[in-house]
Order: C-alpha cells, then sequence, then structure tokens
C-alpha cells in the first residue's frame, strides 16, 4: 500500500491515539497561559501556524498529498485560514491573558452553542427538542459563568478577556455553518497546509505593527512551549483526528473532544494552580450536557437519514 493511501488504524489504536489528543490539546490551555509571559499573544499564534505549517507541509509531501487547492476548495480554505486558523487562535491568546486558562477552555469550546441557532437560522435546519434542550442548557450555562454575584462586571480588563474568547467561539460557529454542506475537492491534509499557511501570513504582519516583538524573551521555556505548541498540538493532533477520524464514528470523536475543556480544566489546576470557582464548575457541568444533547441529536438526525436511504 502507497504512502500517500495507508489503512486506518484498528478500533483500539484510535481509541489510544483519540484520548492521547484530547489530553494534548487540554493540556496546552495552561501551557499557552504560561506562554504568553514570555511572547506577546498574536505572535504566539503567528509562530504557531509557522510551526505548524512546515510540519504540516512536510507530512503532506510525505503522502504524495502537497498539491494546490482545487478552484471550489479556495474560498472555503480561505475562511478556515482567516477565522478558525488566525482569528481563533488570536483571540484565544488574547482572551487568556486575562481570564484563567480553565475558564477560557470552556469559553472557548461553547462553540457548538452558537452553532444550533446560527445553522437554524441561515440553513434552515431543524430546531428539534433535544437540540433545544441542548441550546437552552449550555446558554443557562453561559449565564452561570457571567453571573454578577461571581464576575466582576467592572473589570474592563477582564470584561475584555471573556469577550475575545467568546468572540473566538462565535467566529468559528460561523465557520462551521460556512463550511457545512460543502463538497470538498481536496483531502483535509492536502488543505491543511494552505490554511495554516494562510493565518501565518496574515498573524505575521500584524503582530509586527501591533506588538512590541523586540521583546519577545527567547529563552528555552518558549522554545519548549512554541515546540509544543507548532508541531505538537497543531500539526501532529490535526494528523491524528485525521486518522481517528477514519477508523472510529463521527459521534464517538465529537464527544471525546468534548472533554477537552475539562482536561485543560484539571491541567490547570495541577500545572498553574487554579481555583475551582463554583459558578465556573457550575456553568461548565451544563455547557457540557448541552452541548452532548446537541451533538446527540446530530448523530441521531444522520442516523435516520442513512436509514432512509436505505
Amino acid at each position: 500500500m502507497s504512502p500517500s493511501d495507508p489503512a486506518p488504524p484498528s478500533p483500539r489504536s484510535a481509541w489510544a491515539l483519540l484520548l492521547f489528543v484530547v489530553i494534548l490539546w487540554g493540556a496546552n490551555w495552561p501551557i499557552m497561559k504560561y506562554g504568553l509571559q514570555y511572547i506577546p499573544p498574536i505572535a504566539f499564534a503567528a509562530a504557531r501556524m509557522v510551526l505548524g505549517t512546515a510540519i504540516l507541509a512536510a507530512v503532506a509531501a510525505w503522502r504524495g498529498q502537497l498539491k494546490w487547492p482545487h478552484r471550489e476548495d479556495w474560498p472555503v480554505v480561505v475562511s478556515v485560514g482567516l477565522l478558525q486558523m488566525a482569528a481563533f487562535s488570536a483571540l484565544v491568546n488574547i482572551g487568556l491573558q486575562y481570564v484563567s486558562a480553565g475558564r477560557s477552555a470552556i469559553l472557548a469550546y461553547t462553540t457548538p452553542l452558537w452553532v444550533l441557532p446560527l445553522a437554524v437560522w441561515r440553513l434552515r435546519e431543524p430546531l428539534t427538542r433535544l437540540r433545544l434542550l441542548g441550546v437552552t442548557l449550555g446558554l443557562a450555562g453561559v449565564l452561570i459563568l457571567f453571573n454578577p454575584l461571581a464576575f466582576d462586571w467592572h473589570d474592563p480588563q477582564v470584561l475584555f478577556g471573556n469577550g475575545a474568547l467568546l468572540l473566538a467561539a462565535l467566529l468559528w460557529a460561523v465557520l462551521i455553518v460556512q463550511v457545512r454542506g460543502h463538497r470538498w475537492r481536496g483531502t483535509p491534509l492536502s488543505l491543511a497546509p494552505w490554511q495554516t499557511g494562510i493565518a501565518a501570513l496574515v498573524l505575521l504582519p500584524l503582530s509586527l505593527a501591533l506588538e512590541d516583538v523586540a521583546h519577545i524573551r527567547w529563552e528555552a521555556p518558549l522554545w519548549i512551549i512554541l515546540l509544543y505548541n507548532g508541531p505538537i498540538t497543531t500539526a501532529f493532533c490535526f494528523w491524528a483526528m485525521i486518522t481517528v477520524t477514519r477508523a472510529l464514528p463521527a459521534i464517538t470523536t465529537s464527544l471525546a473532544t468534548l472533554s477537552v475543556p475539562l482536561v485543560g480544566y484539571l491541567a490547570s489546576m495541577a500545572m498553574l494552580g487554579e481555583a475551582l470557582p463554583w459558578n465556573d464548575l457550575a456553568g461548565f457541568v451544563f455547557i457540557l450536557t448541552g452541548l452532548v444533547a446537541a451533538t446527540l441529536d446530530d448523530a441521531l438526525r444522520h442516523r435516520r437519514s442513512r436509514a432512509n436511504r436505505i
């Protein structure tokens, strides 16, 4: 079998790989928080995309999949590069400057909550009872996170940081609705280097224009953090998720990735000594329950659709 067409892994290997990705992504939240002591947020995102692009391009070339995207894929490739890779990464880093790593992980992973109303509005998708339950629980969790008894509405930095994280989740949701239904001509691996490359081309000049990059602390901890974020959490995890989705059902991977903010919260407590406020815990439980309900609804609708076609 050629390198460009490898056999899918066994279910046991896929599960192990999926667990590894969840741990790597979850642990990265406190690591990113720590890294911002050495490098500004946009420069951090740019460095991650540059390293990720280099690794993904090398892997795609090895697999025989490094090729110019088809013209039908280019609009979405650009959208992914701008909204998910560039804007999401930069906004998350900006928010992490003012918000705890655990809370940041929760807010960034509210994306599916914003996908549902957007999909109902723009794509005319049905608002089922399970979806409505999921959105209601999720929004209740968000309200708990921002209730006046436990959230400082008078601190502009706190408001700015939380707002940046919610905006990141919303932009990702807009992208998901945009690409839903798009018939891709290229493979995920063949398109990934172009997506991260576009993000790097946007983030690099933006960082040079807005940030004091001359004072980046090029010390050993920063190099370790950049190597973790570029080759590992960007390039390796992207490849790993492609591999996992070839061996496990989509609902399995979707539900498993919902545990990333939980791992992020636990890792933040262990690595940074962050506290676990009652409102963050309660809000996370409501949001996670809502996301699970929405994900299960998508799975049930997909199963019914397949049954009808048969």
